[in-house]
């Protein structure tokens, strides 16, 4: 731990990990005071948590601060769950600058297909440790942790749980449709989205499914382009017709976070009988 401080409703500490000998995770963790808000019991070995994965942006300070907004950790913090959210790789304190304002991800994508790696699995291997991490804190039951992304944090959230059986319910928010659907759109996914060979072999709907008999809140907004409340719909209905036990809901506007029903999602999902 480097530094522990009291905010207020939660006490903000800022850690560093390594997910691998040369590769350290800068995150912050926030302690509620009070677990009783959302009405969020504590078990007998700790309290319900959620990794928190920020969006294509500044890091996890963005979804960590106290200012309105995107900032989904605050807000879960403040009704009650242990909230962990690092950095992912190129944003945040792991940022790289370049030497024409191209986007660090999509150089990071070139320089590790040449070397027959994939960002999008570098990412979900550190949240993977991070899951780690939450799950070892002493104020944390792990068998009531969720995952909660935006952007492409939904994507990292939606990929984690459908590989990581520890992931007891997620909320996906700004992203869920279809590849199909989203990679028309120019200038849309950045390098560390994709996976090879990924269009029409696997589909979000694929990777929910992945996630039954878990729970899935899924966030759309109907003017977002970039990932399309229509394409969602389709893919949420298949799902629904599987009997997976998810809650979609759409919004009004562009690509953006809202947030409204998550805290109660997890409140419901996370507080269930073991």
């Amino acid at each position: 731990m480097l530094s522990e401080t009291d905010v207020g409703p939660y006490l903000r500490r800022e850690i560093v990990f390594d997910s691998e000998p040369t590769m350290s995770v800068p995150a912050t963790v926030l302690i509620p005071h009070d677990t009783s808000l959302a009405g969020v019991e504590p078990g007998a070995s700790g309290w319900p948590a959620v990794l928190a994965v920020h969006g294509h942006g500044p890091g996890r300070t963005e979804i960590c601060e106290p200012e309105p907004g995107g900032n989904f950790a605050h807000q879960l913090a403040v009704a009650g769950f242990v909230v962990l959210a690092p950095d992912l790789r190129g944003f945040g304190e792991r940022a790289e600058s370049t030497w024409n304002a191209t986007d660090w991800c999509d150089l990071n994508w070139v320089s590790a297909t040449l070397f027959g790696v994939s960002p999008l699995t570098q990412n979900l291997w550190d949240l993977r440790c991070a899951l780690d991490v939450l799950g070892g804190l002493r104020e944390v039951d792990a068998d009531r942790v969720g995952a909660c992304g935006f952007s492409y944090g939904a994507t990292c959230a939606l990929f984690l749980a459908a590989v990581d059986q520890r992931v007891r319910a997620a909320v996906v928010s700004g992203y869920f449709s279809s590849v199909a659907s989203s990679h028309r759109i120019p200038s849309n996914l950045c390098g560390s989205q994709v996976l090879p060979g990924m269009l029409g072999r696997i589909e979000h709907g694929d990777l929910g499914a992945l996630i039954m008999p878990r729970p899935l809140f899924v966030e759309s907004c109907q003017d977002d382009v970039l990932f399309p409340a229509s394409a969602a719909a389709d893919e949420v209905a298949h799902l629904h017709q599987l009997g997976m036990d998810l809650e979609h809901r759409v919004h009004p506007g562009d690509h953006h976070w809202v947030g409204d029903g998550v805290v109660e999602f997890f409140a419901r999902t996370l507080n269930r009988t073991r």
